[in-house]
């Protein structure tokens, strides 16, 4: 009878499962730090969207502030939005940068509802190309944050899931905020031209 010349000893088994904890502890990390990386990269793209909606606003706040002269607090609150969401960009608060961006969106709708109550500025050639570039835009923009929030919804998950979460926790790896639309943003912009 022969014997079973291959038997693992005791230090081979502790030795395969610290090996085997090896991998799967150095496979999360670096799969956390991919859906981190992954999160940065589509907040970066929305940020090109917004910086090339707010590229668009001045030249379409100052045509239409040539037809409606009596609309300031439309172009204030267009103007203070897109300040605001700068500063926010300068200082890397990304929490700032989604309030400014929601209340430009609101200021938007505004600004485009009291376009469409001027007729000759409806007509105007220079108005149509800026307002199809900002539809173009924002439809951009649309797309950025559903891609943002899948990919920040997809981080999310892993730093929560188990065993990952271990991990997460001993890396500081922290749950990051979606896009969220302003309260409010669903109702119908009211113009009052009174």
């Amino acid at each position: 009878m022969a014997k079973n010349k291959f038997k693992l000893k005791p230090w081979m088994w502790i030795l395969a499962i610290v090996v085997i904890l090896g991998i799967w502890f150095f496979a999360s990390y670096n799969s956390l730090v991919r859906l981190e990386i992954s999160s940065e990269k589509a907040w970066q793209d929305v940020e090109v969207q917004y910086q090339r909606r707010f590229d668009l606003i001045p030249n379409l706040v100052e045509t239409v502030k040539g037809y409606a002269a009596h609309e300031e607090g439309v172009f204030t609150t267009v103007t203070e939005a897109r300040s605001q969401w700068q500063k926010a960009k300068v200082s890397g608060d990304v929490a700032g940068q989604l309030v400014a961006a929601s209340q430009l969106d609101v200021g938007l709708g505004r600004l485009i509802a009291v376009a469409e109550g001027y007729p000759d500025l409806k007509a105007s050639q220079n108005f149509l190309a800026l307002q199809d570039q900002l539809e173009g835009t924002e439809n951009r923009i649309s797309v950025s944050r559903t891609r943002f929030n899948a990919a920040v919804a997809d981080y999310n998950y892993k730093i929560r899931r188990i065993p990952t979460n271990i991990v997460a926790g001993l890396f500081g790896f922290e749950r990051k905020q979606m896009f969220e639309a302003v309260q409010g943003a669903e109702e119908v912009v009211k113009v009052d031209f009174s």
